[in-house]
């Protein structure tokens, strides 16, 4: 999946970016308080985009 279109997701989700490190940047969900990373590659793999989510709090993006 593209890196744009999941930070869109995330960013609709109430998600907003903590701080950037040298490889990931980390989010955070406004309303639940949990967090996680995010790499700053150009594709991200599915398997990676759900375990986000889950670790958010949010929908799964690939079960719309």
């Amino acid at each position: 999946m593209k890196k744009k279109k999941f930070i869109k997701y995330l960013e609709d989700h109430h998600c907003f970016i903590v701080r950037e490190g040298g490889k990931h940047t980390l989010y955070k969900n406004s309303k639940k308080g949990n967090l996680s990373t995010v790499p700053r590659h150009n594709e991200i793999k599915e398997n990676l985009c759900r375990k986000i989510c889950k670790d958010l709090g949010i929908p799964d993006i690939l079960k719309k």
